[in-house]
């Protein structure tokens, strides 16, 4: 006998397509953001899969850790960055 009931996976594991929207949250940005993102080679274009548009997780990844990090001040613009706030 065969039940109807809808099989749970019970797995625990990042899905490998994001849809536009989880892609954007998976780095924390706005969608508006990401769309520039895509558009100027910062993040990777999605793969179309019949009518859906899916981006890989593991190429957004790769594309985040390829991003600058933010620059370090050297000594003296902390000193300054640390006047501007006494005033």
């Amino acid at each position: 006998m065969t039940s109807n009931r809808t099989k749970i996976d019970t797995l625990a594991y990042p899905p490998r397509g994001l849809s536009r929207d989880e892609a954007a949250r998976y780095i924390g940005v706005s969608t508006t953001k990401f769309d520039q993102m895509v558009a100027d080679g910062r993040m990777p274009r999605p793969k179309r899969v019949d009518g859906r548009v899916i981006w890989d997780r593991l190429r957004i990844e790769a594309a985040f850790t390829d991003l600058p990090d933010e620059p370090a001040l050297n000594p003296l613009d902390r000193m300054a960055s640390s006047w501007d706030r006494v005033k």
